[in-house]
């Protein structure tokens, strides 16, 4: 593919799409059509029929599957038009399937795209199953870090153009810490603001903010 494809850019106003490789139309187009088409195999080159440069023909989406990687890292150029989620986090499948799922509730089914996930029998691949695999295991991830990020309630923050930045603890003491589950959900590592009372202040792992008082309630940053 050379640039953004009409199919990319069509699918981009209807929403934020992601991957997995059914097929869907809009419910308009269902509205002017007695009933929807049997389900059938689409080949790369089928599909390409359906971009939305043809008036008389319906829209169609390929979900996990053509340029799908681009709808989550946001490349729609070169190594971002693609079908393979190698190197995406868990969070970032599970959000693919997610959308899957929803376009499944409120679009029309027509099909699958043979290929990466689907063999020319309409099977689902190993790789199908892997990924589905890996976005249950996002979403047992995120629950657990849920889970235990409500042991400790994060900071209230605001931020405003004069002023800037603010955190504070209504009970406790803002502290910076590393999220427990960030690196195994999302392959990076990163921390979230929470109130500590005074007696947990000894806690390994626990970061005050740069120019705050140690039993300060409010942080400007």
């Amino acid at each position: 593919m050379k640039g953004i494809s009409p199919f990319v850019g069509i699918a981009i106003t209807i929403a934020l799409i992601s991957l997995l490789f059914t097929f869907l139309y809009p419910l308009l187009y269902h509205h002017h059509s007695p009933s929807p088409p049997t389900p059938r195999l689409f080949t790369v080159e089928d599909l390409a029929i359906y971009n939305g440069t043809d008036n008389s023909l319906p829209i169609f989406l390929g979900i996990l599957g053509d340029a799908s990687r681009a709808f989550v890292s946001g490349n729609f150029t070169g190594d971002g038009l693609t079908d393979s989620l190698a190197e995406l986090s868990s969070t970032e499948v599970k959000s693919i399937v997610e959308w899957r799922d929803f376009y499944n509730r409120t679009y029309i089914y027509v099909g699958k795209l043979v290929g990466r996930y689907y063999n020319s029998e309409g099977n689902p691949t190993k790789y199908l199953k892997g990924v589905e695999a890996k976005a249950k295991r996002g979403a047992q991830l995120m629950e657990k870090q849920k889970i235990e990020e409500a042991k400790v309630p994060g900071c209230n923050s605001r931020w405003s153009q004069d002023e800037g930045s603010e955190v504070w603890c209504d009970n406790g003491y803002p502290r910076l810490v590393q999220r427990p589950l960030e690196i195994a959900l999302t392959g990076k590592m990163s921390k979230r603001c929470a109130c500590y009372s005074e007696i947990d202040l000894d806690q390994p792992g626990l970061e005050v903010y740069e120019g705050c008082g140690f039993l300060s309630k409010s942080c400007r940053l």
